[in-house]
């Protein structure tokens, strides 16, 4: 009687389904079940590179993937792989299939939002029962997912807009579609009437975060951020909500705070890559270093079996542990060194691209040298100079690198030289410009640059509560960090310039000014500071006349 058709055999006949687990009796098991479903054209692969192999070439209509595949990638890779190479059609479903049921798991997977989860042991009456209810919601809506596979996005709103008033217990997953179709052709005027229509009957969370969203678009930062800290207090697992509220903070300029709110998401779900991925590089923007480093650290280990997985993330963190080790003689930093050197080499044998040898060679060269590493640094460097004349066209970002382990070898005019020409080549690429003011200001390591900042807060506090004396001995120790400082220099110039009205030791003041401009002399046009460095020198030659 098991192997008897149930009624549900209009359902299944239709339907292709894979079956993705590395256990052959639960594979035989779920074919057997879903037969006497009524289910036909069933595939049955062991591992996740079959299971996308096959999707590659096949049109599947359901996809029952066990979460833990043994070695490589597991089923949450696989759904984020289909996913991201568009593999899977909208109408399709995936089920993530799993004995495990660790918070880490769950919150990972469902990062990627599968249809539905099914917990093991599995049998014939539960699989049955909860696939008819996805079944029958496909093909209800099958049409508008088709419009929304084709990318006719007008034609997908009509069609739901038909379907609200004919389906109406699909009236969530309707006006949730209605709201995402609106803001993805940009009409927020009605995607904000769809979430305010939803909310005005009932408070749902993704409602909210679709108003947030709308808000953000709009430039209502105050109001979205305030609503997307109220909606995670309310639901704390809600991790697009994190995300989102990120997003508002950096929006704000308030990039530490976006810092803590990722954070606080991977704590919550740690198995993210991209938010990982992103907390690292925001961390690195707000100089937290450490913070910096743990995160790569975990989007390089959560890449090693996503189609995410990319040479950057294993560069960057070789220069964030580079930065953390560079001057210190430690055990630790010790460690820290050669942790970068292991990533690197794991890099260069994990990627095959062009160019990527020299950027390794460039982050190794200055990992070496940060341990007083001389001999090897030079040797490395001579191999790098090798290998950028035979370069044809630097980018922008190798050109800043290089020029970065220059200075950290002391070779700051060859640095220099580098830089002006990038700036050249770069001229209307005010970001790139950017870059390289900066790195002309503070040629440093992060703690350097961190102590250089501190100080030139205090110095300018103490200019701004008029205590001149304590406000220019800030500035020139900030300056014994970083001479080359444009706003420094300008900075106590401003302040000498005030002193020497109010002193007999006048001409002395003066010298030191002139000496603050002479380190100036090359300061490019493109310069924020040039304009500033053009008015006070007009004023030191009225002042010395």
């Amino acid at each position: 009687m098991t192997d008897s058709p149930s009624p549900g055999i209009n359902r299944f006949g239709k339907l292709s389904f894979l079956i993705v687990d590395d256990f052959e009796n639960f594979r035989l098991s779920m074919r057997q079940m879903l037969r006497s479903c009524g289910a036909d054209k069933i595939e049955l692969v062991a591992h996740a590179t079959q299971a996308i192999q096959y999707c590659a070439y096949n049109h599947v209509d359901v996809v029952l993937c066990d979460y833990n595949l043994g070695e490589g990638k597991n089923g949450q890779h696989v759904l984020e792989e289909l996913r991201h190479k568009k593999l899977l059609k909208r109408s399709s479903l995936f089920l993530m299939v799993t004995a495990e049921t660790s918070k880490e798991m769950v919150m990972g997977a469902r990062e990627y939002q599968p249809d539905g989860y099914l917990t093991k042991p599995i049998n014939r009456a539960m699989l049955e029962k909860r696939l008819s209810a996805l079944i029958d919601q496909r093909n209800a809506l099958l049409p508008i997912n088709r419009e929304i596979d084709r990318e006719n996005y007008p034609e997908a709103i009509s069609q739901c807009l038909q379907a609200l008033p004919r389906q109406p217990r699909y009236k969530t997953w309707l006006m949730k579609t209605l709201g995402d179709l609106y803001f993805q052709l940009g009409d927020l005027a009605h995607a904000l009437k769809t979430y305010d229509d939803v909310l005005a009957q009932r408070e749902l969370s993704w409602a909210r975060l679709g108003r947030c969203r709308v808000l953000l678009a709009n430039r209502n930062y105050d109001e979205a951020v305030d609503a997307l800290r109220q909606l995670i207090e309310k639901h704390p697992d809600y991790m697009e909500a994190y995300d989102l509220l990120a997003e508002g903070l950096e929006k704000q300029g308030r990039p530490a705070r976006a810092q803590k709110v990722l954070e606080q998401a991977a704590e919550h779900s740690p198995n993210a890559m991209l938010r990982q991925r992103h907390l690292a590089e925001l961390a690195g923007a707000n100089q937290d270093i450490a913070i910096a480093s743990e995160a790569w650290r975990q989007t390089v280990a959560l890449g090693t079996h996503s189609i995410h997985d990319n040479s950057r993330h294993y560069l960057s963190l070789a220069h964030t542990l580079s930065e953390l080790s560079e001057g210190e003689t430690g055990e630790e930093a010790a460690a820290q060194a050669n942790e970068a050197l292991a990533v690197l080499s794991r890099m260069e044998k994990r990627f095959e691209e062009d160019g990527l040898q020299l950027r390794s060679d460039i982050v190794k060269c200055r990992v070496h040298a940060g341990q007083n590493r001389t001999k090897e640094a030079e040797a490395l460097l001579d191999s790098i100079r090798n290998q950028v004349d035979s370069q044809d066209h630097l980018s922008a970002d190798l050109g800043i690198d290089y020029a970065r382990t220059l200075f950290r070898l002391g070779h700051d005019d060859e640095a220099k030289a580098l830089l002006g020409k990038l700036a050249e080549d770069y001229a209307d690429e005010p970001e790139i410009l950017q870059q390289i003011e900066n790195l002309l200001d503070e040629p440093v390591g992060f703690r350097q640059k961190l102590k250089a900042r501190t100080l030139n807060r205090d110095g300018i506090k103490a200019f701004e509560s008029g205590d001149l004396t304590a406000a220019a001995a800030a500035f020139q120790e900030a300056l014994a960090i970083v001479p080359d400082h444009a706003a420094l220099n300008l900075n106590l110039i401003q302040v000498l310039m005030k002193e020497s009205e109010k002193t007999t030791e006048r001409a002395k003041l003066i010298e030191q000014c002139l000496a603050c401009l002479d380190r100036l002399e090359g300061l490019p046009e493109q310069h924020r500071q040039y304009r500033r460095y053009i008015a006070l020198k007009k004023k030191l030659e009225g002042l010395q006349s």
